[in-house]
C-alpha cells in the first residue's frame, strides 16, 4: 500500500503565523481537500512540549476524542487559533497521521516560546534598577511573551514619567542563555534623557480670582520658575487630572458651583519644558436663601438650623454643607453626629435644591430618623500579645446600650491612649442590622512593641562621665509571672507598667530606681495605683567623707472624674524622702544656719486634678489637656518654732499645665501651651530652702540631679538651667521659686509609621524664672525661635533634635552664643 503526504495549509490572524496538516498515513479513503468530509477524532497526541503539558495544551483546542471534525473546516483552524491567543507558543503545526474510513488521528508540533532565564538593566545606576525590579512583570521561568515585554516597557515608562523623564526610551534586546535550555537573557537598555518640567500654566477665563491665587490650588503641578527652589515641577498626568478637580473644588466652596473646565491642553515648549493651558467658565456665584427641614420630630427646625450653622446669605458652598450635615473630620459639629449620638445611627438627611432663583438658592433638607440603635456585639481581632481585657476595659460601646458615635471615637482615643497600637490603624467598623434595630461593632488593631531601652551617658561636672541604663515594661502582667509558658520573654498583656533605672559613674554617684504601676486597681474601674522606690548615693571627688546619701518611697493612687465630665482625672500622691548627710553642703547659703551633718526628712503630699482629652499620644492632631498640681508639706513652722529648719522640710508647690491641638490641614497640627510654677513656705518668716525650686533653660533633661523635686523646664536657644532673675550667685545655681513659659508650636507628621512615627516642627517660645517674689514680672521675658525633629521608636521612645535661636540676652550673658542645639530624650510636658 503507497504511502501519501498530502500538506494542508491554514492561514491565521492576517498572516502571522501557519499551520501545516500533513497526511502521512496508509488509507483506504484517501483525504480529498477538494471535497470536504465528516471525520471521528480517534486520537489527539502533542509534539515538541518540553515544558508544557500536553493535556493542558489539547484543552485548550477545544477538540476531544470522539468529536466530529470536517475536514477541510474551521474546526481545527479555531483550535490552532486558540493556541495562538494563549501567547506561549512560537510555531503550530498540525499533522494528520492516520485515517481508517471516518476516523481521523491528529498531531499538534509545537515550538515552545523561550523562559526567561535573567534580565538586566543597562543605562542607569543600581538604585533605580533595583526600584525596577519591583515594578516589572518579569518573573524568571517565566514564558517571555509579547505582551510581557510590551508590559515591561510600559512599566519602566511609567516609572520614569512619574519622576519627569517624559522622553525615556526602552530597547529589549533577547540573547540565548548558556546555561538553560530554550531560554533568553533580556538586555534591557533604558536611556532616561532630561527631565522634562513645567515651563508654563496660562490659565484663561478666569475674572473673580487672579492666576496666582488659582495656581495656589494646584498642589502637584507648579510652575518651573528660578526663584522655586523647593517646589517640584513635573509634569505627571494623574496628579494634574487631580489638581483639576482640587481647582474646580476650589470655586465650588467659593459658591461658583456651575464652574467648569471648558478645556485643557498639554503642548511642548521645548524638549524640556511644557506647557499647559486651562481655559475656564466660572458661572455665577450662588448663595443661600431659605432653608426648610422635613421629617424632623426629634429636634426642632430653629435647633437643627443652629446646629448647620448656616444662615440667609451666606455663600453656597456644597463641600462645606455635606461636611455640616455629616461627620466633620476636623471634629466640628454636625447634624448627624447630633443623632447618632442619640442613637439614631438609621438617620439620614439628604439635602435638596428645591429652586434657584437668580443667584439664590433654596434648600429642602429632608431628614430620616428611623429608630435607635442598640449595641449587640462588640469585637477585636488583631491583639496577638494585648489581653482581650485591657481592651474592653477602656471601651465606650457596650453591649446593651444605644450607639453613639462620640463614645466610638473616644473607644478609639482610649485605644491609641494605651501606646500598645499603632494609632494610625485602629479600625473601628459598625455593622447595622436595620431588621432588628441593632448595630455590631468591629475593632481591629495592630500590636507594636512598646517596651523600652535606654543607654546613654553624660557628663556630670565634678563627677565625671555619668552612665544610663534604664528597661520600662510598658505592658507587663504580673498575673502571668509564675507561668513560664507566658514569658515570652517576659509575661507580659495586662497593661501594667514596670520601670527600672541605673545611673552611675563609680565611686562618685550611683542612682537607682524602681516603680510599678496598675492603671486599673480591682479591675473594675480606672483607679490606677503606683508605688515606686529610689535611692542615690552622692560623693564629693578627693574627700571619700563628704557623702550624701538618698533614700526615698512614693505611693499613688489616681482615678478618672464623671463630673463635668469623664476626661477628667485626680491622683493623689504621698513620698517621703531622707536625706542623710556626712560633711556635705548641701544647705549653704540658705538663710543663717548651716547643716552639713544629719538627717532632713521630705513628707508631702501631692494632689492633681486635670482633663484630657487628646486623640493621639504620639503626635495629637487635636484636643487639649490642662492640669492644676499642688504640692505640700505639713506647716511645721505653724507649730512650733523649729531650731533646725532643715530637719523636716517645709514648702508648698503649685505647677499649672496647659496644652491645646489644633489640626489646620491634613498633617499639620499647631500646638499652644502655657505653663506656670510657685513655691513658696506657710510662715512669713520661713526662708524657701533649695528644695522642689525650678530651673530653666536648654532641652529640660537636667543632670545628673540629687535633689529629686526639682523641677527641669526647657526654654530652647539657652542654655540648660541658666535662665534665671537673680543676681546671687548660690540661688543662681539652685534654681527659681516662680517661673512661666509660653511655647507656639508647629508640627507636621512626615511618617506615621509605627516603627518610627516622624514629624518636624517649628517653634517661638518664651520664658523667664524668678528666684524671689519680688522679681516676679509675668511679662519679662526671655523669647526664642527654632526648629526641630521628633522620631519615636518602640524601643527607645521619643528622641528628638532642635536648633533654637535665642532673641534675648541674660543678665551677663552678653558673650553667650545665639544659637544652640539641644537633644530632646521622651515625650515633654513643660
Amino acid at each position: 500500500m503507497a504511502r501519501c503526504i498530502w500538506v494542508f495549509v491554514f492561514l491565521l490572524m492576517a498572516g502571522t503565523a501557519f499551520s501545516q496538516v500533513l497526511n502521512n498515513a496508509t488509507q483506504t479513503n484517501p483525504v480529498d481537500y477538494s471535497q470536504p468530509r465528516q471525520y471521528i477524532i480517534a486520537d489527539i497526541t502533542v509534539s515538541g512540549a518540553n515544558f508544557l503539558v500536553p493535556s493542558a495544551l489539547v484543552s485548550i483546542t477545544g477538540l476531544k476524542i470522539g468529536d466530529e471534525i470536517t475536514v477541510p473546516g474551521e474546526d481545527i483552524s479555531r483550535a490552532i487559533q486558540k493556541l495562538w491567543e494563549q501567547g506561549i507558543l512560537g510555531d503550530v503545526e498540525v499533522f494528520i497521521t492516520k485515517t481508517e474510513g471516518d476516523r481521523i488521528w491528529l498531531n499538534f508540533s509545537l515550538t515552545e516560546r523561550p523562559r526567561l532565564a535573567d534580565f538586566a538593566f543597562t543605562g542607569i545606576n543600581k538604585t533605580q534598577a533595583d526600584a525596577l525590579k519591583g515594578k516589572v512583570p518579569l518573573q524568571k521561568g517565566k514564558i517571555v511573551t509579547d505582551a510581557v515585554l510590551n508590559s515591561t516597557r510600559n512599566a519602566i515608562r511609567k516609572y520614569y514619567s512619574e519622576k519627569s523623564y517624559l522622553n525615556a526610551k526602552v530597547n529589549i534586546v533577547q540573547r540565548p542563555s548558556t546555561t538553560l535550555p530554550n531560554s533568553v537573557v533580556l538586555d534591557i537598555a533604558i536611556d532616561k534623557g532630561d527631565k522634562v518640567k513645567i515651563g508654563e500654566i496660562d490659565i484663561v477665563g478666569n475674572e473673580t480670582f487672579t492666576d496666582k491665587k488659582l495656581k495656589r490650588q494646584l498642589k502637584k503641578t507648579k510652575e518651573k520658575k528660578f526663584y522655586k527652589i523647593f517646589t517640584s515641577s513635573k509634569y505627571q498626568k494623574a496628579e494634574y487630572e487631580t489638581d483639576k478637580e482640587l481647582l474646580l473644588d476650589f470655586y465650588n466652596s467659593e459658591g461658583y458651583r456651575d464652574a467648569v473646565i471648558v478645556s485643557d491642553s498639554v503642548y511642548r515648549i521645548s524638549d524640556d519644558r511644557l506647557g499647559i493651558r486651562l481655559v475656564i467658565d466660572e458661572g455665577t456665584r450662588y448663595y443661600y436663601r431659605n432653608i426648610v427641614w422635613k421629617g424632623n420630630y426629634l429636634y426642632d427646625d430653629a435647633y437643627l438650623t443652629r446646629v448647620l450653622g448656616i444662615e440667609k446669605g451666606d455663600v453656597y458652598n456644597q463641600q462645606e454643607l455635606e461636611k455640616r450635615i455629616n461627620y466633620n473630620p476636623t471634629g466640628g459639629i454636625d447634624v448627624s453626629g447630633l443623632y447618632q449620638n442619640d442613637g439614631y445611627l438609621f438617620s439620614s438627611i439628604d439635602p435638596v435644591e428645591v429652586a434657584i432663583i437668580g443667584d439664590s438658592i433654596d434648600l429642602e433638607m429632608r431628614v430620616f430618623e428611623g429608630p435607635q440603635a442598640t449595641i449587640n456585639k462588640v469585637r477585636v481581632t488583631g491583639n496577638d500579645k494585648t489581653s482581650d481585657h485591657v481592651i474592653l476595659r477602656e471601651l465606650r460601646t457596650i453591649p446593651g446600650q444605644k450607639y453613639s458615635r462620640d463614645d466610638l471615637i473616644r473607644s478609639r482615643n482610649e485605644l491609641a491612649g494605651l501606646g500598645y497600637f499603632d494609632p494610625e490603624q485602629i479600625g473601628m467598623v459598625p455593622v447595622p442590622n436595620q431588621a432588628d434595630g441593632t448595630v455590631d461593632i468591629n475593632y481591629s488593631v495592630v500590636e507594636r512593641p512598646n517596651d523600652q531601652i535606654s543607654l546613654s551617658g553624660g557628663w556630670g561636672g565634678p563627677i565625671g562621665a555619668v552612665g544610663t541604663v534604664g528597661l520600662t515594661l510598658n505592658n507587663f502582667s504580673t498575673r502571668k509571672l509564675f507561668n513560664l509558658s507566658e514569658w515570652r520573654p517576659i509575661p507580659s498583656g495586662d497593661g501594667q507598667r514596670l520601670s527600672l533605672n541605673v545611673q552611675a559613674n563609680g565611686k562618685y554617684f550611683q542612682s537607682y530606681s524602681l516603680s510599678f504601676t496598675e492603671p486599673w486597681l480591682g479591675g473594675r474601674k480606672r483607679n490606677s495605683f503606683s508605688v515606686s522606690l529610689f535611692k542615690t548615693v552622692r560623693r564629693i571627688p578627693g574627700d571619700a567623707d563628704q557623702r550624701l546619701n538618698v533614700d526615698g518611697a512614693a505611693i499613688s493612687l489616681g482615678r478618672r472624674l464623671n463630673w463635668p465630665d469623664d476626661f477628667f482625672y485626680m491622683n493623689h500622691s504621698l513620698s517621703f524622702n531622707r536625706y542623710n548627710l556626712n560633711n556635705y553642703p548641701l544647705f549653704q547659703g540658705f538663710g543663717s544656719q548651716r547643716f552639713d551633718n544629719g538627717t532632713s526628712n521630705s513628707i508631702s503630699l501631692v494632689n492633681t486634678v486635670g482633663r484630657s482629652s487628646i486623640d493621639n499620644p504620639t503626635f495629637p492632631r487635636r484636643g487639649s489637656s490642662i492640669s492644676l498640681s499642688m504640692n505640700l508639706t505639713p506647716p511645721y513652722s505653724l507649730f512650733a518654732d523649729r531650731k533646725n529648719q532643715y530637719e523636716f522640710i517645709e514648702f508648698n508647690k503649685f505647677m499649672f499645665d496647659a496644652s491645646y491641638f489644633i489640626n489646620l490641614a491634613g498633617n499639620l497640627v499647631l500646638n499652644t501651651r502655657a505653663h506656670f510654677g510657685f513655691l513658696g513656705t506657710y510662715s512669713a518668716d520661713e526662708q524657701i530652702g533649695p528644695f522642689e525650686r525650678f530651673k530653666l533653660g536648654g532641652s529640660g533633661l537636667g543632670g545628673a540631679n540629687i535633689f529629686v523635686g526639682t523641677e527641669f523646664i526647657g526654654l530652647r536657644g539657652y542654655d540648660d538651667e541658666r535662665v534665671v532673675n537673680i543676681d546671687d550667685q548660690t540661688l543662681r545655681s539652685a534654681g527659681g521659686v516662680a517661673y512661666d513659659k509660653f511655647v507656639l508650636e508647629a508640627r507636621y507628621l512626615i511618617s506615621p509609621n509605627p516603627a518610627a512615627t516622624i514629624y518636624g516642627l517649628a517653634f517661638v517660645e518664651a520664658g523667664n524664672n524668678f528666684g524671689s517674689y519680688e522679681r516676679f514680672n509675668p511679662f519679662k521675658l526671655y523669647r526664642s525661635t527654632g526648629v526641630g525633629a521628633r522620631i519615636f521608636m518602640a524601643a527607645f521612645g521619643m528622641l528628638g533634635f532642635d536648633y533654637g535661636w535665642r532673641l534675648d540676652t541674660l543678665p551677663g550673658g552678653e558673650n553667650d552664643k545665639r544659637g544652640m542645639f539641644h537633644f530632646i530624650i521622651g515625650q515633654q510636658i513643660r
